[in-house]
């Protein structure tokens, strides 16, 4: 894989905790959250089902898994939807980390920290970081 490759792939993540950081309170940081997850595209109603919905989560949230070989490397591919406006951008930072990755890339990013580091994990509640969190196990287990 090219160094442009791996570029790409971490970029988004990046610009994300730049985002993150240009905000000063909680208010603003919840506010672009909100405007992330609005940024996702629907699932269609035919995978919202229980095979694609994550244990662990409150509100209802569903994600769905491909993958296919790219230049010699299988990559993941993932798309996902919740029924919570809060839940919606989560869902989206899960993405922007861990979907056109491959199995390695996947297993050694650390969301929980790079959570932290934006300043959300302080500022949800216990049932929300418990999703995130089972959202995470649930991307990485398709990973292994």
């Amino acid at each position: 894989m090219s160094e442009l490759e791996l570029f790409r792939r971490h970029q988004a993540i990046e610009e994300l905790i730049d985002d993150f950081a240009y905000l000063d309170d909680w208010e603003d940081r919840y506010a672009y959250l909100i405007d992330l997850g609005k940024s996702l595209s629907a699932l269609p109603d035919h995978q919202k089902s229980e095979e694609h919905k994550v244990r662990g989560c409150t509100s209802q949230v569903w994600l769905v898994h491909n993958k296919r070989e790219e230049e010699g490397s299988a990559i993941h591919y993932f798309a996902a939807d919740s029924d919570a406006f809060i839940v919606r951008g989560l869902v989206a930072i899960v993405l922007s980390a861990y979907s056109g990755k491959t199995a390695e890339e996947i297993q050694s990013v650390d969301l929980s920290s790079i959570f932290n580091q934006i300043g959300l994990e302080r500022n949800l509640s216990v049932s929300r970081r418990n999703g995130f969190a089972a959202m995470i196990e649930r991307v990485k287990s398709y990973a292994q």
